[in-house]
């Protein structure tokens, strides 16, 4: 009752906007087997040249074993480890690709270029549906909450990982 679940990934890129919001989009499709959604801008940010209610970003939700098996792909282009300062206080937690192009199985199309994106996960225990149930909502009381630790335990065990406190060395010489 109280195993914590993968309750939904989300893949966010945000290119700005024009013709690689149309790659990001072909990418994200790809990618994921979905149609992306688009997310547009609150407000306009004259130095980037983002104007209100301009679409500025892709992003797609996955849930079940869609989302099972995209992270597991998306954890391999992170060399199966992350550091403990991707997870918040609810548990959930989020990491970034640079390269779309790290993902096992993808290659490079010199017409879609390289993006990157980010990948937030979401975790809950069963009972999660009641501070969201339209009848009769209450909130989840602290007790049943997942703690980050909890979380790192399941994300560990499920997926495999590496936790680590901060990065490491990168070596360059082979």
């Amino acid at each position: 009752m109280r195993k914590p679940f993968i309750s939904k990934v989300v893949v966010d890129m945000c290119v700005g906007g024009g013709e690689t919001l149309n790659k990001a989009t072909t990418i994200l499709e790809a990618l994921t087997g979905q149609t992306p959604v688009q997310s547009i801008a609150r407000q306009t940010i004259r130095d980037f040249g983002i104007r209100k209610k301009e679409a500025i970003a892709v992003r797609v939700t996955l849930r079940h074993e869609k989302a099972v098996e995209f992270l597991k792909r998306a954890l391999k282009a992170k060399d199966d480890a992350l550091l403990i300062r991707n997870w918040d206080e609810d548990g959930n937690f989020a990491f970034g690709i640079s390269e779309h192009i790290d993902l096992p199985g993808v290659k490079y199309d010199p017409q879609l270029g390289v993006q990157g994106m980010n990948i937030t996960v979401c975790l809950e225990r069963p009972g999660y549906r009641v501070k969201r149930r339209r009848r009769q909502q209450s909130k989840v009381p602290w007790r049943h909450r997942l703690t980050p630790e909890e979380s790192m335990v399941f994300v560990r065990k499920e997926f495999g990982i590496e936790i680590l406190e901060k990065e490491r060395e990168r070596t360059y010489m082979v």
